[in-house]
């Protein structure tokens, strides 16, 4: 009994990461219909921000607050992947919407972009990058606008940036010459992040060992889902992301600002994965690679959990995570050691991490051939859209 309880939180710790994971793409996809690919390097950033402030808390002034560090990583790493969210947002994304063919396209190159960037950044590249923003923002500025006429006005803003490209092209060059600054902060090696000291130990309760980093996983999930939750259904701005969810032109006739809903909505999907990267670290190392072993699972969540809705999320990560869990990690043979001789064959066959994710795929194909709109369909206008 003890083996089957254990194997059951472990489930659940790692269904509760993929609860934090999906929670976020189901604010953006569930409630705007925008597939964005690089969810999952949204959950890197995150996890990357965690790395980085541990390590700026290890030694220095700032060295008392190193046991506090993962508390002080969550507000920052939904801070970092919710700009880059809203970034994303408002380069590509909103000139995009309804057409969801091209949105899944340009957001699977921006998750390579990201990728790339964490592998191969370093400080003369950030500081290339920071004078081409702030070039390509302040020269029209210092431009007189009597000195271009309406017809070459996008050819002059198009032009701007791309000698504000070239200008900060160069300075990467020119630092890169520093050895020091052409340094990679992280490569494409896997970083570790070393849980704080009141994380490293477990807690034994009628006979289930329960390590303190899975049980603080657990209790920031229950934490976020709660924010969530309040903020969609009590808060202004989450009545106004719901009315602009079931009827986007009624709500712009009535006064709600649609375009800063939809940057809202993106801020906050994208902060929640910053923090399911900081949940992450917890785990395991993490790399570049990070988002692609989430995004299908998150995605699968969704659409099984029932497209914008919160509590179908939740259950079928849950059901997702422990499911794909007890398979891979061949617990079920130890919990059930007399199962008939054809099953154990085809457990034994499942009982690795990639297998169980197809059988679990496999599973949920078979389940939305009879309820295609998941486990809590919507009603009303929203089954209407």
């Amino acid at each position: 009994m003890s083996l089957f309880l254990d194997t059951l939180f472990n489930g659940l710790a790692i269904g509760s990461v993929l609860v934090l994971a999906a929670l976020g793409l189901a604010v953006v996809f569930g409630l705007m219909g925008v597939i964005n690919m690089a969810h999952g390097e949204l959950m890197m950033l995150g996890a990357y921000t965690t790395f980085v402030v541990q390590n700026l808390l290890k030694s220095g002034p700032l060295e008392g607050l190193f046991p506090i560090y993962i508390l002080i990583s969550i507000p920052l790493a939904f801070i970092v992947s919710g700009v880059a969210g809203l970034l994303l947002e408002a380069t590509v994304i909103r000139r995009l919407y309804g057409r969801p063919l091209e949105t899944l396209l340009a957001t699977w190159g921006v998750s390579l972009i990201l990728q790339q960037f964490v592998r191969s950044v370093s400080t003369a590249f950030i500081l290339g990058l920071l004078l081409t923003t702030v070039l390509g923002l302040l020269l029209p500025r210092l431009i007189p606008s009597n000195w271009i006429k309406q017809r070459w006005a996008l050819i002059f803003k198009v032009g701007n940036w791309i000698l504000a490209t070239l200008l900060g092209v160069g300075a990467a060059a020119l630092f890169g010459s520093v050895r020091l600054l052409d340094q990679a902060w992280f490569s494409a090696r896997n970083i570790d992040v070393t849980a704080p000291e009141w994380l490293r130990g477990s807690i034994d309760y009628a006979g289930v060992n329960m390590p303190t980093a899975r049980l603080f996983i657990i209790i920031l999930t229950l934490i976020s889902l709660i924010a969530v939750n309040w903020f969609l259904q009590k808060s202004v701005w989450g009545i106004r992301i719901r009315a602009v969810t079931q009827n986007r032109s009624m709500s712009s006739c009535l006064g709600i600002p649609t375009e800063s809903v939809d940057a809202l909505t993106f801020l906050v999907g994208s902060g929640l994965a910053g923090v399911a990267g900081v949940a992450v670290t917890l785990l395991g190392s993490v790399g570049p690679n990070l988002g692609g072993n989430y995004i299908v699972d998150c995605f699968m969540v969704v659409v099984l959990g029932g497209v914008g809705k919160l509590l179908g999320t939740v259950l079928a990560a849950l059901g997702i995570g422990v499911l794909s869990y007890v398979l891979g990690s061949g617990s079920l043979l130890l919990v059930w050691p007399a199962m008939p001789a054809g099953l154990n064959e085809l457990i034994t066959f499942f009982a690795t991490t990639s297998m169980a994710k197809v059988l679990v795929f496999v599973l949920i194909v078979v389940f939305l051939q009879f309820r295609p709109a998941g486990l809590f369909p919507p009603k009303g206008r929203m089954a209407e859209v």
